[in-house]
């Protein structure tokens, strides 16, 4: 890393929002980085690197910078009449300069007021000079001090936007509320500064946020609750201290309404009041009965030559009732079944909509059904300026029929939305696969709903022929019952097992799969046809080492961005990491990199066939995506799918993750490793339980 320093001559672009500058020095240097809207004149140190841009030529990429004060007369002069400070022209910082000579920054800064000594200086223009220069010196002041902190440039400026000329205050007062208002601040960042700052390890403050922090992690993990027994072990462990004052700040959270406490559980109290509202409304659509089409005996005849009893009962409850869930496994006609439904609810001439979790599901239901349909938020249309939903409880959705696929990706949160806008009027049938993963988020929707009993299930069972033939769909179902498959490969088979015990070799089998082997057999796209899939992040067959084993591989372009440990380059694959509702991009959206901005440094995506646009503050939302985690698959489907198994993944290998795996496969299917991983997996049908109550009580 390199410093260097000079005065800067003019912005040639500058954001506002995100602080990113692109600016000369007076020596010609171009540099890029965030940073204040300083003013020209202004002498600056930057720390970074030099790199050469095919688009851009030469310039100095800096992480850091520090506001320096010139020292010659000639150059305090030069600075004080820049425009940095209003009220003082050229004239006006000679004389300044001649009064106080070397010590005019110290008299600006600790004795302002000795500027009454200045000849020709007024009480109204020293007015003006004394607030700017306050101005100026806070922000730099607030950026040097957050920086001894260990806070980067861009937070800095996240929290400066936040707080202002009060952010010494909070931090000082209680460095935890930045947990609660800036995004990228976590509990570990604000207790590194609560530390060096000098709070006591029992501080309410600290313990209170460690508990919010617990309960994050936990509705991170999938729970929508923790006992509060366990919640405070875990904040035991993760405080280092003994939480004898626990009772007292849950207490306090309680009173402040970030949680609540019922029957020893404690929740969050936005996931409570969901959970609930969720069961509420339940209940109330269950409780609804329909009266049935005459005509619906004579439509059902002309599907029995071609559908089982199992379909033909669903397509007969979706006009019984006003709530449905249909589930089963590969193969089972869960899409014939839909297409059945929906085909009788067009000759009752009703309205019909579609929706599922994400893009790439919703994407793949419209091209199965062949109908429109949309990502939930889209179909209730969020407004990310006004953060709510169009259509809620007071403004219900206009539909005869609404079916939901995919809904064991749905959390607690976005079920909440969705019920809260479904009228009585409104068939609901929600479609799944309940042996799979559930979702990311907290709550386990769709096995809560079949085990409350409340809702009519139709799980489809027989797999038909056609589908038999898929050994991919063969193993799934041996696996969902516990059996272990015949691993053995032929010609004809749709799925492949490469033995390989060393996980030092499977990196390279994978990247001469995607590279070569694959393509040239298959004529597979590597970016859009193969997707690897594993179990975990860390190790030589996790998601992060194997990224960039076949980034190196398959993409010889210069970096256009770096963040962290990675390189983005124009062609990379990637992925989204959580939901940006302004963008409409949603946590496992799939995307590719197209190019970089000349005019405001940023990356152009194509992300379920539309361009969006990342600034360098945004990468926190993105990873590669050659390898992505079998949780983040869900919803999609691949032509190709490569899972490495090893029993370095021992702590990950579950049964309803291989499953999950094997599903998503549509033509081939690889699994690389060994076979004890494989049995390992098959043999642990222990499902990690997640703490929910919906229609428990």
């Amino acid at each position: 890393m390199e410093i260097i320093t000079g005065y800067i001559d003019t912005f040639i672009f500058y954001n506002e929002d995100t602080g990113y500058g692109v600016f000369y020095l007076e020596d010609g240097s171009k540099a890029v980085g965030i940073i204040p809207h300083l003013n020209p004149g202004q002498h600056i140190e930057l720390r970074g690197d030099w790199n050469s841009h095919l688009k851009f030529g030469k310039q100095f990429s800096f992480e850091s910078f520090n506001i320096l004060y010139p020292e010659t007369a000639s150059e305090i002069i030069k600075f004080l009449s820049s425009g940095i400070i209003k009220g003082i022209g050229e004239k006006t910082a000679v004389r300044i300069v001649q009064k106080f000579g070397e010590e005019t920054f110290n008299m600006l800064d600790n004795k302002i007021n000795m500027l009454h000594d200045v000849k020709g200086l007024g009480k109204n223009k020293i007015a003006i000079i004394k607030k700017s220069w306050e101005q100026q010196k806070g922000l730099k002041d607030i950026i040097i001090f957050l920086q001894s902190y260990g806070i980067s440039t861009s937070l800095a400026m996240k929290i400066y936007k936040i707080y202002g000329s009060q952010t010494k205050t909070v931090v000082k007062n209680n460095p935890y509320q930045l947990t609660y208002d800036v995004i990228g601040i976590g509990f570990k960042l604000a207790d590194k500064i609560a530390q060096s700052i000098g709070f006591n390890y029992n501080h309410q403050h600290r313990i209170k946020a460690g508990i919010l922090y617990v309960l994050n992690e936990a509705a991170n993990n999938g729970h929508v609750y923790l006992p509060e027994i366990k919640l405070i072990s875990r904040c035991e462990i993760l405080l280092n201290s003994e939480m004898s004052k626990s009772d007292n700040c849950l207490i306090e959270l309680e009173k402040e309404g970030r949680v609540k406490i019922v029957n020893d559980k404690v929740y969050l109290s936005y996931l409570l009041d969901a959970e609930n509202e969720i069961g509420k409304r339940i209940r109330s659509l269950a409780s609804l009965h329909k009266n049935t089409n005459p005509n619906i005996l004579k439509w059902l005849k002309k599907f029995q030559s071609k559908y089982s009893e199992e379909q033909l009962d669903a397509v007969k409850k979706s006009v019984e009732y006003n709530l449905l869930i249909l589930t089963g496994g590969p193969g089972t006609g869960k899409t014939e079944t839909l297409k059945g439904i929906i085909h009788i609810y067009e000759k009752m001439d009703k309205k019909i909509l579609l929706a599922a979790p994400t893009g790439r599901a919703a994407k793949r239901m419209s091209e199965i059904i062949n109908r429109e349909a949309k990502t939930i938020h889209r179909l209730l249309e969020y407004n990310p300026v006004e953060g709510f939903f169009k259509y809620n409880a007071e403004n219900e959705l206009d539909a005869d029929l609404l079916v939901i696929d995919e809904v064991s990706m749905i959390d607690t949160l976005l079920m909440h939305h969705l019920i809260s806008a479904i009228g009585d009027k409104t068939t609901l049938i929600l479609v799944g696969d309940s042996d799979q993963l559930p979702a990311v988020g907290p709550g386990n929707i769709l096995s809560d709903l079949i085990n409350s009993g409340i809702i009519p299930c139709c799980r489809l069972m027989k797999i038909f022929r056609q589908a038999e033939k898929s050994k991919i769909v063969f193993a799934a179902h041996q696996i969902n019952r516990g059996e272990i498959p015949e691993l053995i490969n032929n010609k004809q088979s749709d799925l492949f097992f490469i033995e390989e015990n060393d996980d030092e070799k499977i990196p390279g089998i994978i990247l001469d799969l995607c590279a070569s082997r694959l393509p040239l057999k298959y004529n597979f796209n590597p970016m859009t046809d193969i997707q690897v899939l594993c179990p975990m992040h860390k190790g030589k067959v996790g998601t992060i080492n194997l990224n960039k084993v076949i980034q190196n591989g398959l993409n010889s372009n210069d970096p256009l961005m770096k963040k962290g440990g990675f390189e983005f380059k124009k062609g990379d694959k990637v992925m989204q990491l959580r939901n940006n509702y302004e963008k409409e991009i949603f946590n496992g959206d799939l995307g590719i990199i197209l190019e970089k901005t000349s005019t405001d440094n940023s990356m152009v995506l194509e992300i379920n066939g539309r361009q969006i646009k990342y600034d360098s503050t945004e990468l926190d939302e993105l990873t590669l995506a050659y390898a992505i985690t079998v949780h983040k698959s869900q919803g999609s489907e691949y032509p190709c799918i490569i899972l490495p198994l090893s029993t370095s993944h021992f702590i990950m290998l579950q049964r309803n993750l291989l499953y999950t795996a094997i599903t998503r496969a549509k033509k081939i299917m690889i699994i690389i490793g060994n076979r004890k991983a494989v049995e390992l997996a098959i043999k642990n049908n222990h499902v990690v339980e997640r703490y929910t109550s919906l229609l428990k009580n």
